[in-house]
């Protein structure tokens, strides 16, 4: 068996890890004094011994933060005649957990601040058992209390958290409450103005986890780069007082392979066997058991390798092109946030349809229902944080921001193989103070944390005159893939023929993938003229993608192309009164699943090119 090599990068785990955990703790208690952060969540917690919190929760608007100083969390009743209290979470309203709590109340449409939650809950109090109290995901800023007792604080939308809670849990009842501040932040990722809207609340799911005293907190069980056979990770296990025997099995392929940790709990995993490589064509996942001396987790994954080969990408030794969609988190029958896996299923279906390979999930962290089930429909996945536009690089407190959500991101997903690309953020601008920096920086961090993946970043300020891009920034030289946002045809109009468009890129050796494209239309409008982008007309927006066909002949590199949107949604900057009324309409579907004309544009053509890839095998 071939040995670990240094420049395997599996000296992280061991080393940089611990040292980058330190940094941002020793940070953030500088910046916010007694604040105690979350710990970074367990991976699979669905596949481990879990009792759920999901369901109602009472809950207390607070949009002048009074339960601050009133101290909400220590649900004081009065005890004397004389005392009275001015809130209380019992006879208060209830909310549903998962959701976002702005589309459950009316009066809450619009509400961007502070809700506090209430369950109360029992569980029995064992010997020899950790207990830890896991969120999927809480939009914007949490602040968790557990029987009047702070646990913790955690800033970031869209990635997992927990606590652990072994100790502090009643044999009688327990009372959870959360502090939810979906306020938009100038220092927040993403900032204070984005186009989606800002869905506040518990957004995914809470459980209670239930370990053995040492557990499996941690693993990465992936193909080496570059290889179609080989396995090169690690599991790291926590609470362990001395070195333990560690088993990695695959009963499909008769795999069982040992291992040891070392001292700090780590396990060096390497082996090879004679993989179904996962595909679009033919996803395969393999039960895979991983167990410790105290623990056991199973996993469905898939093995796969993906790489750039010039201006290819190479998926298992064969280039593939990208025919990919955009979509958001939200469930538009509904307008309200997309939490539940049979939301991910329609969404994805939606995608399937119309002959996507690849979602891009933008722009921030879905569920682990949407990066599971796309997996299991051979549905490739682009993964994407938050850094969105005018974020404030150059702030205190940000680049570590951005490190932390990072690290939340890969550590949950990145035994997911149809995950192929990591974006790192979306339409940010050089002019921004510290941006190159930043991103320059998170790129090179990204590839410590996972070297098998493809890195992107999107930009949108390329030059274009005399119908010729100028794609310019050097950011790209950075990233594996120069992933290109152009609206021509609705925010720029076109200055010649889109079949005469020419190019210029930054670099000629990487391949191109234009990651947005597109413009608006009303479901069913004809308005005249049609060929006008003020008459919100479906046919104008099925010109658009007419054109913008046409126009990617010329495109030097193209691996792909990810058109702006799948679906109508919401966003406070539309304020159309007629055509509009708070939707971005670039939704090939409308917000009630209706097709557009541009629909059946897109779909043709990923028709076609399933025909022309066929064509050349």
């Amino acid at each position: 068996m071939q040995t670990l090599k240094k420049n395997d990068n599996i000296d992280f785990y061991f080393m940089k890890k611990y040292k980058i955990i330190i940094l941002l703790i020793v940070f953030h208690f500088l910046i916010n004094g007694n604040t105690v952060l979350a710990q970074t969540a367990m991976i699979s917690p669905a596949d481990r011994k879990t009792e759920s919190l999901n369901g109602q929760w009472n809950a207390i608007i607070d949009p002048t933060n009074t339960g601050e100083w009133r101290k909400f969390w220590e649900e004081k009743k009065p005890e004397k005649k004389t005392d009275f209290s001015e809130y209380s979470f019992e006879g208060s309203l209830v909310l549903n957990v998962p959701a976002d709590f702005n589309s459950q109340l009316s009066e809450l449409n619009y509400y961007e601040g502070i809700v506090w939650y209430k369950k109360t809950f029992t569980y029995p109090v064992k010997n020899g058992k950790r207990l830890f109290l896991h969120f999927g995901a809480v939009n914007y800023k949490a602040d968790v209390y557990l029987n009047g007792k702070l646990l913790g604080s955690h800033e970031g939308g869209f990635t997992p958290f927990q606590f652990e809670i072994t100790n502090l849990v009643n044999a009688s009842e327990n009372s959870v409450v959360v502090r939810v501040n979906s306020k938009r932040l100038k220092d927040g990722i993403p900032g204070e103005g984005y186009d989606w809207f800002n869905y506040g609340g518990i957004t995914r799911e809470v459980t209670i986890i239930e370990t053995p005293m040492s557990f499996i907190e941690d693993y990465s069980i992936q193909l080496k780069k570059n290889s179609n056979n080989e396995v090169l990770g690690w599991v790291k296990v926590t609470g362990a007082t001395g070195v333990q025997k560690i088993k990695v099995s695959i009963p499909e392929l008769n795999l069982n392979y040992t291992t040891k940790t070392d001292v700090n709990g780590y396990a060096v995993v390497q082996f090879k066997s004679n993989f179904t490589l996962w595909s679009p064509e033919n996803p395969t996942l393999y039960k895979i058991i991983i167990s410790s001396e105290s623990d056991s987790v199973t996993d469905q994954i898939g093995f796969r390798n993906i790489e750039v080969k010039g201006a290819k990408i190479v998926l298992n030794g064969k280039p593939i092109f990208i025919k990919a969609i955009n979509f958001h988190e939200e469930m538009p029958l509904r307008g309200a946030k997309a939490y539940s896996e049979e939301d991910a299923l329609l969404l994805l279906n939606w995608a399937k349809e119309l002959g996507c390979n690849l979602v891009r999930l933008a722009h921030y962290p879905h569920s682990e229902h949407t990066v599971r089930l796309a997996e299991k429909m051979g549905v490739m996945v682009w993964e994407e944080l938050p850094i969105y536009q005018h974020i404030e690089f150059s702030a205190v407190g940000v680049e570590q921001k951005m490190d932390l959500m990072l690290k939340e991101m890969i550590k949950r997903d990145k035994n997911r193989c149809g995950i192929i690309v990591w974006s790192l953020s979306n339409e940010t601008y050089q002019f921004t103070e510290n941006r190159d920096n930043a991103l320059i920086k998170l790129s090179k961090q990204c590839k410590i944390l996972d070297p098998t993946r493809l890195t992107t970043t999107v930009i949108c300020t390329q030059g274009y005159t005399n119908n010729e891009f100028n794609v310019w920034d050097p950011l790209y030289n950075y990233f594996d893939v120069i992933s290109i946002n152009e609206y021509l045809g609705w925010y720029t109009p076109w200055q010649g023929l889109p079949k005469e468009t020419k190019w210029k890129l930054v670099n000629s050796n990487k391949p191109v993938i234009i990651s947005e494209f597109g413009g608006e239309a009303l479901y069913g409008n004809t308005a005249e003229p049609k060929d006008a982008a003020s008459s919100w007309n479906e046919s104008y927006q099925e010109q658009i993608y007419k054109d913008q066909i046409e126009m990617f002949a010329t495109v030097p590199n193209l691996a792909g192309v990810c058109p702006w949107i799948l679906c109508d949604f919401r966003s406070l900057s539309r304020l159309h009164p007629v055509y509009q009324k708070g939707w971005n309409r670039k939704g090939l579907l409308s917000d009630k699943g209706e097709k557009k004309k541009a629909w059946y544009v897109l779909k043709a053509y990923y028709e076609n090119e399933n025909n022309n890839i066929e064509n050349k095998k």
